[in-house]
């Protein structure tokens, strides 16, 4: 374990932006938490960026941070990479596109609007990732553990 990494001291501010904790006397500096690989390897490659847009740390794995730090970059990540679960589609309003969709999803029950079916993205493992028209994410992890009604639905999208 790299000792640079153990003692990286990452706290939220008053502002709850994160900041890198320097030297005694040094001002915090606030970064912002980038995820190499967010949906595929969430807890490895993350770089910490300064405002004017240069890393500052890269980080490999989370689990080589002291749990303090990792606690903080966890609770700035959490609300950078909101993404629901789908995990119930209840109904859409047609089968062409704009269309309106009726889920279910572990944040609770909504509904959004899909612009266009290129903004339903197959990833390597079989997931997919749903984008509403108003920019929001939704991760189907194994679009086959869907109830049968829920995945005749998302295939005529498909």
């Amino acid at each position: 374990m790299s000792t640079a990494m153990q003692s990286l001291k990452l706290e939220r501010d008053p502002l709850g932006r994160l900041v890198l904790v320097g030297e005694a006397g040094a001002a915090p500096e606030p970064l912002v938490p980038v995820r190499a690989f967010p949906l595929t390897d969430p807890d490895h490659g993350i770089s910490l960026v300064g405002s004017d847009g240069r890393e500052r740390v890269w980080i490999h794995d989370l689990g080589v941070l002291p749990e303090a730090s990792r606690r903080a970059l966890h609770e700035v990540l959490a609300v950078r990479d909101f993404a629901p679960t789908l995990l119930v589609l209840h109904k859409v309003s047609s089968f062409g596109v704009p269309s309106i969709w009726s889920v279910s999803t572990d944040r609770g029950e909504t509904s959004f609007v899909l612009k266009a079916e290129e903004d339903i993205r197959r990833l390597e493992d079989g997931a997919l990732l749903i984008a509403s028209a108003a920019g929001v994410q939704f991760r189907v992890p194994k679009p086959s553990a869907l109830d049968r009604q829920s995945r005749k639905l998302l295939e005529r999208f498909l």
